[in-house]
């Protein structure tokens, strides 16, 4: 057998090569990243009659490279974030197999749409690994009628759907139409089977025609041509993988970088890139409630950050010398990353309040540079330099200095923390020598005005509150965020109940950045916060004996529904003052 194109195949044909582990991933591979909706709109092609583009395979024949190099498994039941990792597999003494250069993406969706399960997260829901927040839906088809007549190329003719099981029975109770799961498809293996089905079904015309067609997409025409390789050299079919997949936009320039990463990784103990990152990406997603989520972009920018001059993701810096470097210091990178995620989570932070992630890197560098990454987490322990840490990262949230292009932000700031001699974090020295440029961490006054209108739930809210109250003892105790005058003191029904007309209310109660934004929240520690709840703030004060200058509450005003007006403005120049010094160095 030689190099170049070989007989087409069936898609059948592909799903028992997957099957029976005939077609493998090489470790250069990246994760499968394709939507349900493209997956929906590959059968769609299909079933319309377009060419599936080419596939390249690498014919692996070489005992040296089965033994020395990585592949994996398909991805057979996709569930977001939580299975998104090909099992690997030994190929050590197996017998010749393909491994898949070009076409992973198209394969793995084949094989999720015919045998296989996919799972998103519901929107609005929390990251859990669970049925409510992430469904198992399999693809079905509807086979009663077209989701659209004109054939429109923009748009889809046949109605492929991914469908949980509750979704299906509900069509079929509340619908004539018939849907068909498509892995029952590969059970009809002849014109015989198929004749059957339609009759036991009681399909009609128009049902039968669908079937047919979708019979002979998957099990007749020849839908698969590929070009095979039989090059042995690793680094050669490297070279060929950066060619194929380097100029469309499906495979990003970082998922090209990861693959030398992978070709490069060597470790005595076996492990390689893929495992060793997607473990990393677990160990910080098990932190905190909702637990924080990282990209493995995350992690190789940050080891560019540890260890390289250039910090771009540049194909010269994931050269043999630089991986060499991330794979030799891997325990510590990994300390440093984890346990810079669980001071944040020490902090209150989790995954919803640091959208930024990129703004935990300096941090992560500061704990590297210093040894530090044992003591971090410990309560007793760097106690002021966690706090400018934390005073940072709030600001620097608050800026949204990492939005957009951060490569040259990260470099100033690690230049300045690598030439900060001293042990402690360089809180003002880092807020003054970025001072007067484009991205700074000063809060002028028309900033602060904007935050201290920010609302409960917006993400940026805890960074706020935590900026201001950093007085606070963050390392002992946890601290919830509560309304100084009760939220449910504005409800349209109490302020009619209370003012009588809708015309006697006050602009201020309905405003909602003034009850629900900043100047009318606060953090409580546990105690308070059950002494709290609902209480309106007059009792609550008395009751609960608390310490006015504390809870940053202003003294000498009224603190009657009736006086929030007054007690607002109070409390929001207290605010501003406080602000104001965060950065005043």
């Amino acid at each position: 057998m030689a190099s170049g194109f070989q007989l087409p195949i069936s898609i059948k044909d592909a799903i028992d090569n997957i099957d029976h582990q005939r077609y493998l991933l090489p470790a250069i591979q990246r994760k499968f990243v394709w939507s349900a909706s493209q997956i929906e709109m590959l059968f769609d092609s299909i079933m319309r009659g377009y060419p599936l583009n080419s596939f390249m395979f690498w014919h692996i024949t070489d005992s040296r490279i089965k033994t020395d190099f990585k592949f994996y498994r398909f991805l057979t039941e996709y569930r977001e974030f939580f299975k998104e990792d090909n099992p690997s597999i030994d190929a050590t003494g197996m017998s010749d197999f393909d491994a898949v250069i070009d076409g992973q993406q198209r394969l793995t969706s084949l094989y999720i749409g015919l045998k296989g399960t996919y799972a998103y997260k519901m929107p609005r829901l929390w990251w859990n690994d669970d049925e409510k927040a992430l469904p198992t839906r399999r693809l079905y088809l509807n086979l009663s009628q077209l989701k659209n007549e004109e054939n429109d190329a923009n748009s889809m003719i046949y109605d492929f759907k991914f469908l949980t099981d509750d979704e299906y029975n509900k069509k079929c109770s509340e619908e004539n139409d018939v849907w068909l799961c498509l892995r029952e498809v590969l059970n009809i293996t002849s014109l015989g089977d198929l004749l059957k089905y339609c009759q036991e079904n009681k399909l009609g015309d128009a049902e039968q025609k669908t079937l047919a067609r979708l019979y002979n997409c998957i099990h007749i025409d020849k839908k698969i041509n590929y070009y095979l390789v039989e090059e042995q050299d690793i680094d050669a079919v490297l070279d060929i993988f950066i060619r194929t997949n380097s100029g469309g936009t499906p495979l990003s320039f970082s998922n090209l970088l990861m693959s030398i990463t992978i070709a490069n990784w060597n470790t005595s103990d076996g492990s390689d890139a893929r495992s060793a990152l997607a473990k990393l990406v677990k160990d910080v997603f098990d932190i905190g409630r909702p637990g924080f989520k990282i990209s493995e972009d995350f992690i190789l920018k940050t080891c560019l950050v540890l260890f390289c001059e250039n910090i771009k993701f540049n194909v010269k810096n994931f050269n043999a010398k630089a991986v060499e470097n991330f794979n030799k210091n891997w325990n510590k990178i990994c300390d440093a990353i984890v346990n810079t995620f669980k001071l944040l989570e020490i902090w209150g932070f989790n995954n919803e309040t640091v959208r930024a992630k990129y703004a935990i890197i300096p941090l992560i560098y500061f704990v590297y540079l210093h040894n530090i990454e044992g003591k971090i987490p410990k309560k007793t322990q760097l106690i002021e330099s966690k706090t400018n840490m934390r005073k940072w990262l709030c600001i620097a949230l608050l800026k949204g200095v990492f939005g957009g292009q951060p490569d040259n932000i990260l470099a100033r700031i690690r230049k300045e923390l690598k030439n900060y001699k001293k042990s402690d974090f360089p809180l003002s020295e880092l807020i003054e020598s970025f001072r007067g440029s484009d991205r700074n961490f000063t809060l002028d006054d028309d900033f602060i005005e904007g935050i201290l209108k920010i609302q409960k739930n917006n993400p940026l809210c805890y960074p706020v509150q935590t900026l201001i109250y950093s007085h606070m003892n963050f390392e002992n105790d946890k601290y919830h965020m509560d309304h100084l005058y009760p939220a449910v003191s504005f409800s349209k029904k109490r302020l009619l109940e209370h003012f009588g007309s809708e015309e006697k209310i006050p602009e201020i109660y309905l405003q909602d950045e003034c009850w629900n934004g900043i100047v009318n929240l606060q953090l409580l520690n546990s105690g308070l916060n059950e002494s709290k709840n609902d209480k309106d703030l007059n009792s609550w004060l008395k009751d609960a004996n608390v310490n006015k200058e504390t809870q940053l509450i202003p003294d000498g005003v009224s603190y009657d529904f009736d006086d929030f007006d007054d007690f607002y403005k109070a409390r929001k120049e207290i605010l501003k003052e406080r602000l104001k010094k965060m950065t005043s160095y």
